[in-house]
């Protein structure tokens, strides 16, 4: 088999996760690291067995061995560190978001144009985000008049303070729904294949003293007039399942992810279609369709151009939640 030599720029949790996820994934071989702190990105490339380390990533673009980068890194260095690897010819991995503001995701998009940058929006591989999402683009459901989805969730203090930059807008770019709910908005939108067109929000800090927010709520107008609610909370007294509950004119489908993700239809015969990759956790999946989408065409599920919707809708939530309006989209 075929393997893409990945190499890691942020050694971070979630990179340290998707290390451990990459193990599982026959498609893909790490073989490079790179983190400002030497001392933690020694310790990684210990940890995963990774033979180089650098603490430049410019350094890792230009001379590590690899086919591949898998950007873990604050919100606020996508946009640079994109545009250096698409110019070292090198396909990125990003996490999510792709850009910290929609200004730069349109500047981003227009730059790479046909160039291998993925967005680890790993919900659309989730095995049943994946089937909900395909019911509502086939009709299945009926046109669709409402989505409702709720994230409670809890953060505790070393959440902050163990990443500094996810306290301040500056690095960051928002708090709980860009970093956590817009994974989820991310489906609906999928689902939909509409552009958003208008919001509202209201976004609070409360629980830490951080500038982001820690819980907002948002809806969302699409083009055909569908309406999306989103709550997204890291203020939970417990975590608590996500739920997404779409609304149509046959049938109804409601999807959590707790214990195990599942999704239930009613109403109408749907026949749940399964993800195009195999996998025990969504991230893998994730990982494993982009070595696919570089190795052999196959296509990703979500190519970064497909998530200026969300980033949009996000954006224009915010707006709203400071000017007290109804904010257009645009983008």
């Amino acid at each position: 088999m075929k393997k893409l030599k990945l190499g890691i720029v942020g050694c971070g949790d979630i990179a340290d996760f998707t290390a451990w996820v990459s193990k599982l994934t026959p498609q893909v071989k790490l073989s490079a690291c790179c983190d400002i702190d030497e001392a933690r990105t020694l310790r990684f490339a210990k940890r995963h067995r990774i033979p180089q380390t650098y603490t430049d990533y410019k350094t890792m673009l230009k001379d590590a061995d690899m086919d591949a980068v898998y950007l873990a890194v604050p919100h606020n260095l996508h946009y640079e560190m994109i545009l250096s690897a698409v110019k070292a010819e090198k396909p990125v991995f990003v996490e999510k978001p792709v850009t910290r503001t929609l200004e730069e995701g349109i500047q981003l998009i227009e730059a790479i144009a046909g160039q291998k940058v993925g967005v680890n929006y790993q919900y659309r591989y989730d095995s049943s985000c994946y089937a909900l999402g395909r019911a509502v683009q086939t009709g299945a459901l009926g046109k669709v008049h409402s989505i409702r989805i709720n994230i409670p969730w809890h953060r505790e203090q070393k959440y902050f303070d163990g990443a500094q930059w996810h306290k301040t807008i500056a690095q960051a770019g928002g708090g709980t729904l860009i970093t956590q709910g817009s994974h989820f908005l991310d489906i609906a939108l999928w689902a939909l294949g509409e552009k958003p067109v208008s919001a509202m929000g209201y976004a609070q800090t409360i629980g830490f003293d951080v500038e982001v927010d820690t819980l907002t709520h948002g809806i969302i107008e699409i083009d055909a007039g569908t309406l999306i609610n989103i709550t997204s909370s890291m203020v939970a007294a417990s975590e608590q399942a996500v739920t997404i509950d779409v609304y149509g004119e046959k049938g109804t489908a409601k999807y959590t992810n707790m214990p195990f993700p599942s999704v239930k239809f009613s109403g109408t015969k749907v026949r749940k279609e399964r993800s195009p990759e195999w996998g025990v956790h969504a991230l893998q999946r994730s990982l494993a369709g982009f070595a696919n989408w570089v190795l052999d065409e196959k296509p990703f599920l979500t190519p970064a151009h497909e998530t200026l919707p969300v980033l949009a809708a996000v954006d224009a939530i915010y707006r709203s939640a400071k000017s007290g309006q109804k904010e257009s989209i645009n983008f």
